[in-house]
């Protein structure tokens, strides 16, 4: 369970990384708008992402601790 809880953490950090680099890049290269999306929207869901995988992992921790390791 912990391992699925820290690859989850980790996949959901990833992708949040990968969504707000592409809509930085994009918005610098001066597009308001990706697939429909705008770029303000997926830099939000970046980031909300990033703050999904964080939670995910002091979770973790918080969980490790309590078991004592």
């Amino acid at each position: 369970m912990e391992a699925m809880q820290l690859w989850a953490a980790r996949i959901a950090g990833a992708a949040g990384v990968l969504l707000s680099l592409v809509a930085v890049v994009a918005r610098l290269a001066g597009q308001f708008w990706i697939g429909g999306l705008q770029t303000g929207t997926l830099l939000q869901a970046g980031i909300a992402a990033m703050v999904a995988g964080c939670l995910a992992y002091v979770a973790l921790l918080a969980e490790r601790s309590r078991a004592g390791r």
